[in-house]
């Protein structure tokens, strides 16, 4: 069982160094970030952006540059694209977007010259370790999808279970999170719930376990579950938290980060090369833990 992000930096190391591809590099907690994973042996930087403020900022926090390749490009923009390029080119394993905006780097993932696009859909997973919880868990989506169909919840579900496997979780369990935990007409929550379960008892969900609908008390707590009656082997012990919409999705994000002061890390999903996409606001040990799930989706 996975516990804990140390246990996730251990897999992540026996992988051997991938080429990582920053746009937009130029930023102090984006380069301390660069400089752990690169002092952890898990990835070898190509940094995108003002080349002065990179030299500058790097010899401030004592990152070696020596190494280290520099494509120099001020605007935001070129530098974004030029990243993504060399990642859809194969030149590059990873994109992480540095100091831009999310929307100006996911134009350019989503172009369809150098882009990084598939078939699948395209979703954000958080992953968390948190004190009272037993395991690492991965909550999804927060950030992409806003109000997503029953289709679309299936594909959300297929990205995160692919992501559960690269972290180690053979079959992980993924709770379909509700108001409630019984099935009602009036919430669509609960109706897409049940036909989820369903798909996976038919077959069509694989490489996991699908149940629901599930308060948040009883996908996450044992006492609670056998309060209710609920009897599942998913109950109490989800490794994946899918979440009705992005607001839900959102503010238990938040609310993790702010009011538990969980270790977190967030992962772009569904395209052909993993995307970290940290918020601005997010720490450098935040930053650190999304290039290691990108290493181990590699």
């Amino acid at each position: 069982m996975i516990k804990s992000f140390d246990d996730l930096l251990s897999l992540a190391q026996n992988k051997g160094a991938k080429r990582l591809s920053v746009a937009v590099a130029g930023d102090e907690e984006v380069l301390k970030a660069v400089k752990a994973a690169k002092d952890l042996n898990i990835i070898e930087p190509i940094l995108v952006g003002d080349k002065e403020k990179i030299e500058k900022i790097s010899q401030d926090i004592g990152l070696s540059l020596s190494d280290v390749e520099i494509i120099d490009e001020r605007d935001g923009v070129s530098a974004s694209r030029i990243a993504t390029q060399l990642v859809s080119t194969g030149q590059a394993d990873i994109l992480m977007k540095g100091l831009i905006d999310t929307s100006i780097i996911m134009r350019q993932v989503l172009d369809r010259e150098i882009g990084l696009r598939t078939e699948k859909i395209i979703s954000h997973a958080a992953v968390f370790d948190i004190e009272s919880y037993h395991k690492i868990f991965i909550v999804t989506d927060a950030a992409m999808n806003i109000s997503p169909n029953l289709e679309q919840k299936k594909e959300i579900i297929e990205n995160a279970v692919e992501l559960a496997h690269s972290l180690g979780v053979e079959e992980p369990k993924v709770a379909i999170i509700a108001a409630v935990e019984k099935v009602s007409e009036k919430m669509e929550a609960t109706l897409h719930a049940k036909e989820l379960a369903q798909m996976n008892k038919e077959g069509h969900i694989t490489g996991c376990i699908v149940d629901g609908p599930f308060a948040l008390d009883n996908a996450i707590s044992k006492e609670a579950a056998e309060h209710k009656g609920i009897d599942s082997v998913v109950a109490g012990d989800a490794d994946i938290l899918l979440m009705p919409d992005i607001e839900a999705g959102n503010v238990l994000y938040k609310s993790l980060n702010f009011f538990a002061r969980s270790e977190g890390a967030g992962i772009i999903l569904g395209t052909k090369a993993p995307v970290v996409l940290t918020s601005r606001a997010d720490s450098d040990e935040a930053k650190l833990r999304s290039i290691i799930l990108a290493v181990l989706l590699t």
